[in-house]
């Protein structure tokens, strides 16, 4: 039968329910497992005749049965999955019920058993939580400009969930921004409307002759920044002349030069290598009927008439976060001549190098690459390097489908293969705050499991050729499959391992040897001032952002020290010193002192701290708050310190706490920089401010309880919580879903309630 949500009288009768939809879940499966727990299995036929299988009634129904309104909340839901996973596996709970003294208490508890209860469920057999990782709108353009110029189209049934998704993200003004609560901008908008067409919409069709209004109104494609120009001129929408010299020879420098690319920040240098080799080979599409039809469409100009090196520096206001510095257009001048007289040996032996690098980068990660982008533009690389039949690029094929996912808004490109780890390790860590996560060993027991697989235990031959920092002991953000090791990420691995081997619910498999390799791993990641980066030591100074060529994000080339990842990291070394004390115990001390030292260095004259990577200053907050309090204790720094610092966070945090006892910010505190009040409280910032204010030991405990007694009004009858505002963020500009953060973090805030005051 089919689920009709309209028909559903609550989230109880759904679980009597057997909806059709299985097959919907297979178009993400590959996305949502990690391919080294089944050896061998390979790729994508078996895959592919199960989701030929949806027939087209399905495809007509999903958007009925699953409705999506952007309007009321941008941000899907992840019903499609959680609503399977309910029907598999959800069963009330029905073991030992704690006892509380008093009603309050109580409420706590059992809305703590119904929320891990309720997670639970949604556990992957191999222990970690798939979830929703979209938000960028960007993404999938570049994957089906991929398909199209090497004539590998996917399925009809990914067809039709991919044009759901991109007409339910377009805005009331006819674009797109460039995630899906952004205003729209010529990036977003162009990309859409481009990748609608490549999906054979028509170029009449009502919601595309708008976003063509919007276009046009805002002076047409020739304003798309870099990244689009770059797309554009693949597809021969956009004359290379018209794109800023990559210069693939810089990639033969002397590594000793501060501008040699092995220094940049690796999201950023992973993408340009393989935008030097498209650049170099100017690859593009031929000329065909949608081609030419497009040309028409999105340009206000006749297309042969456009001065192409004009438009290499325009950019339509809506799109224009960054400027480009006096430096980067001086180089570009520079850059753009040299095209004219380049040296074509030496531009072979660019190229050839450019090559090597992608093909390393593609066996270092077993083809999943580092991100999307990369993934998308090495696709396009290796089709065009070994050709449409060659096993290589047959292998990145297979791999796109890791990128995957379906949700009630349709089919989109995840921010990375998923966030597997990280959740997994919040999640561990959430369950087990207090007591009552021991009702829960096979929930942990899976957990544990998903850790142990998942720290990487080998080095790749060619790390150290092609510029990658070691990696034994270390965890990815992802899977051992994508290959790259994270500070952060590491951090949370090894204090997920620790807090279950304190649980005493599972035999201990990740053992010394492995724990203090995570040990080393993350005090080599340490930078000079203190903290600690992303994925590798800083390589350059922060000069190095004049070169930035984006134009839509901040500090994207290098890898610089953040609050959250030094506040993980010197969490995790404090855990340890309590464990192995006699381990290293001056260099972790040192390392210690000298993060918290960065840590208090970047605390905002409020109190606060700036979030990098979610949404926003209640995130980085509780993490300073967190890592404060945990070194208080050790009397690293003069507690005077410590003190007024935890107070001024503190009275932060109360200043923000809005009538109804929550917290709520916006996307716009990241790219803006300043807090930025949501209309209504969000239960994930509600959670972190929480946590912050339970570590601290704020003395008012009405602030907490009024927090708390939201989280409780907000869960739903089977312990859900709703999905709110987006919660991700990249870049400072880009926002990305986390979705299962609707369920670790109101589990870890009531879980250190009761741990604290129950």
């Amino acid at each position: 039968m089919s689920l009709n949500l309209a028909k559903v009288a609550s989230e109880e009768s759904m679980l009597n329910v057997k909806p059709s939809w299985k097959n919907w879940q297979l178009l993400t499966e590959k996305g949502r497992h990690i391919w080294a727990c089944k050896p061998g299995s390979n790729p994508i036929d078996e895959h592919l005749q199960n989701v030929e299988n949806i027939t087209a009634e399905e495809i007509a129904q999903f958007s009925t049965d699953f409705r999506f309104d952007k309007s009321s909340n941008p941000n899907s839901a992840d019903k499609v999955f959680r609503h399977a996973a309910i029907n598999a596996n959800f069963k009330p709970y029905s073991g030992q019920m704690p006892q509380a003294e008093n009603p309050e208490q109580q409420a706590v508890i059992d809305a703590l058993i119904k929320g891990i209860n309720y997670f639970s469920c949604l556990q992957n057999d191999d222990g970690h939580w798939p979830g929703d990782y979209g938000g960028p709108l960007f993404l999938l353009p570049g994957l089906l400009i991929a398909a199209y110029i090497s004539d590998t189209p996917f399925p009809k049934p990914h067809q039709e969930m991919m044009k759901i998704y991109l007409f339910n993200h377009q805005n009331k003004d006819g674009g797109w921004g460039m995630h899906i609560e952004g205003e729209s901008t010529m990036f977003g908008t162009v990309m859409q409307y481009v990748s609608l067409r490549i999906l054979g919409v028509d170029k009449s069709h009502q919601q595309l002759v708008k976003a063509r209004a919007w276009i046009k109104s805002h002076g047409g494609a020739t304003g798309i920044p870099s990244w689009g120009k770059f797309y554009l001129a693949i597809l021969n929408l956009f004359d290379w002349e018209g794109f800023n010299s990559l210069f693939p020879e810089m990639w033969l420098f002397p590594k000793w030069l501060p501008v040699h690319p092995w220094r940049y920040w690796c999201h950023s240098r992973m993408v340009y290598l393989p935008m030097a080799y498209c650049y170099a080979q100017r690859i593009q599409m031929p000329e065909n009927e949608l081609i030419l039809s497009l040309r028409e469409e999105i340009f206000n100009e006749d297309f042969a008439a456009i001065d192409w090196p004009k438009q290499r520096n325009a950019l339509c206001e809506k799109d224009a976060y960054t400027k480009l510095s006096p430096v980067l257009k001086w180089m570009n001048l520079f850059t753009n001549n040299y095209e004219k007289f380049k040296c074509n040996w030496l531009r072979k032996k660019a190229t050839d190098y450019i090559l090597k690098y992608l093909q390393a980068e593609d066996e270092q990660t077993n083809y999943i690459n580092i991100g999307p982008v990369n993934q998308v533009i090495n696709s396009i690389s290796i089709w065009h390097a070994y050709g449409k039949n060659s096993k290589q690029f047959k292998q990145h094929v297979a791999r796109w489908y890791d990128y995957l996912w379906v949700a009630e808004d349709g089919m989109k490109m995840k921010g990375y293969n998923g966030s597997q780890l990280w959740d997994t390790a919040f999640a561990t860590r959430a369950i087990l705050e207090s007591e009552v996560g021991k009702l829960f060993p096979a929930t942990i027991a899976k957990s544990y499991q998903f850790i142990d697989l998942s720290q990487i235990k080998a080095e790749h031959a060619t790390h150290a050729e092609f510029f990658r920092h070691p990696m034994i002991g270390s965890w990815p953000f992802s899977t051992t499959e994508n290959g790259w090791p994270v500070a952060d990420c590491t951090a949370e691995g090894l204090s997920a391992t620790l807090a279950v081997h304190h649980s005493g619910l599972v035999k201990p498999v990740i053992d010394e040897p492995r724990i203090k390799q995570a040990v080393d791993i993350i005090l080599s990641y340490q930078n000079t001032d203190g903290g600690w980066p992303t994925y590798e030591l800083k390589r350059a100074p922060k000069w190095l952002e004049k070169l930035n060529p984006s134009e839509v994000f901040a500090d994207i080339m290098v890898d610089y020290s953040w609050t959250e990842c030094t506040a993980a990291c010197v969490i995790s070394l404090l855990e340890i010193q309590e464990i192995f004390p006699g381990y290293k115990a001056s260099e972790i001390r040192k390392a210690i002192t000298s993060g918290i030292g960065f840590i208090l260095k970047q605390q905002k004259p409020d109190g606060s701290w700036y979030g990098g990577w979610a949404v926003c200053f209640t995130y980085a907050t509780w993490f300073g708050v967190e890592a404060i309090c945990k070194a208080k204790a050790k009397a690293y720094v003069d507690d005077a310190i410590l003190t007024d610092s935890l107070n001024k966070a503190c009275a932060f945090l109360v200043a923000k706490q809005k009538v109804d006892g929550g917290w709520g910010e916006t996307f716009e505190s990241c790219s803006k920089q300043v807090y930025s009040e949501a209309v209504t409280s969000q239960v994930v910032n509600t959670a972190w401010a929480l946590l912050a204010l339970m570590s601290a030991d704020f003395a008012d405990k009405k602030i907490i309880e009024s927090g708390v007694k939201l989280l409780l009004n907000r869960q739903t009858d089977i312990g859900d919580w709703p999905q709110e505002n987006i919660s991700g963020v990249f870049n400072y500009n880009c926002m990305i879903t986390y979705a299962n953060y609707r369920n670790i973090f109101p589990i870890w805030a009531l879980s250190r309630y009761c741990n604290q005051y129950v």
